[in-house]
């Protein structure tokens, strides 16, 4: 501790005998000089400042200690004691920063801060990169509304089994955590159907519009369950033999475009609707009855609103016509260029107007 104490002469007298404005400007200045070497310093180093900071900066104005915290939230290396004695702070100000990002912070010390503070500073746990399922059982079973979205919105977040089912638990009651936990990457089909079954039909149509293609062919079988009715196809074709194909792909993570172009090869025509009613989010007796028609315009449209490359939609055309009929050449390079000129933003309308008011 050379450098501080040449720096503050007389500074063992000040830590042990110094009155509240001397340590005040003490912890300053120490706290300076640390954050400009700090990139440089030993661990041995780092404690020292550590063992002096301790008893200083409790002395610092609140402005101080505000700025301090902001700038000690950011080092991987900063002192660890006085990390968690600031976190531990009552006054959010100094204590969010470290609670929101530090990396010193460690999940001991969030537990023990977890449990008996207030809700802002569980607020600013729950906007941490990532956080345990034992600090999220204790923040939601803590924590206010706010917190409670918050962390069920934070992608970095884990959740035990009691976690979870508390969580949506409370979504019941809140359409807003029920949105966040429906767009969760790790919901499983068991707890989607549970989310659904405590919500109420308007949230279920806004989690099927803002969900990924792939989630709202979960939500279409999870309605059917609860309701204990499949959804009707009014059809020649048997559809259901390729809506379980297509949710055993959804299950395992390879309904993607990919399959669909699979499915247009070998002319799998129940199977290749399922699949783009699952993507799209439009019934499969809507767009059963739309490529049926006299044009290749629904294929192009959707095709652009899912974000198919070309090669896909021209397989979709041959599959719509069938194996026994040949296109026209001039016909698939008309089909081409309108699908290129097609604005994605115009499709999605059109799309839309589709799925209006859909049976989920």
């Amino acid at each position: 501790m050379t450098a501080a104490t040449s720096l503050i002469p007389g500074l063992d007298e000040i830590v042990r005998h110094g009155d509240p404005q001397r340590r005040a400007e003490a912890a300053l200045r120490i706290s300076e000089l640390f954050l400009q070497d700090a990139a440089r310093l030993r661990p041995d180093h780092v404690e020292l400042f550590d063992g002096l900071l301790i008893d200083l900066v409790p002395h610092a104005e609140l402005a101080a200690r505000v700025n301090l915290a902001e700038r000690l939230s950011l080092l991987a290396n900063a002192p660890r004691i006085l990390v968690g004695q600031l976190a531990r702070e009552n006054e959010l100000a100094v204590a969010g920063p470290l609670l929101r990002r530090s990396p010193v912070v460690d999940e001991t010390v969030l537990l023990e801060i977890a449990r008996p503070k207030g809700q802002g500073h569980l607020l600013a746990m729950s906007e941490r990169a990532t956080l345990s399922p034992d600090l999220t059982d204790v923040l939601i079973r803590r924590g206010d509304r706010d917190v409670v979205r918050r962390a069920a919105g934070n992608k970095g977040a884990q959740f035990s089994h009691a976690g979870y089912s508390t969580l949506i638990k409370r979504a019941s009651q809140d359409g807003v955590l029920t949105l966040a936990v429906g767009q969760r990457e790790d919901l499983s089909d068991e707890r989607l159907k549970a989310l659904l079954a405590g919500s109420i039909d308007v949230i279920r149509r806004r989690l099927f519009d803002v969900v990924k293609p792939a989630r709202q062919a979960a939500i279409k079988q999870a309605m059917s369950e609860l309701s204990g009715v499949p959804e009707l196809v009014e059809s020649r074709r048997d559809f259901l033999p390729a809506q379980r194909t297509v949710l055993a792909l959804h299950r395992q993570g390879q309904l993607n475009e990919s399959a669909v172009l699979n499915f247009a090869k070998s002319y799998q025509y129940e199977e290749g609707v399922a699949a783009l009613a699952a993507m799209s989010g439009v019934k499969i007796a809507t767009l059963d009855r739309l490529i049926c028609g006299d044009r290749h315009d629904p294929l192009l449209i959707l095709g652009k609103t899912v974000g198919f490359e070309w090669a896909t939609v021209r397989a979709l055309i041959l599959l719509r016509l069938g194996p026994n009929r040949v296109p026209a050449p001039a016909d698939i390079e008309t089909a081409r260029v309108n699908f290129a000129r097609l604005v994605p933003s115009t499709a999605e309308r059109v799309v839309q107007f589709w799925k209006s008011r859909p049976t989920i």
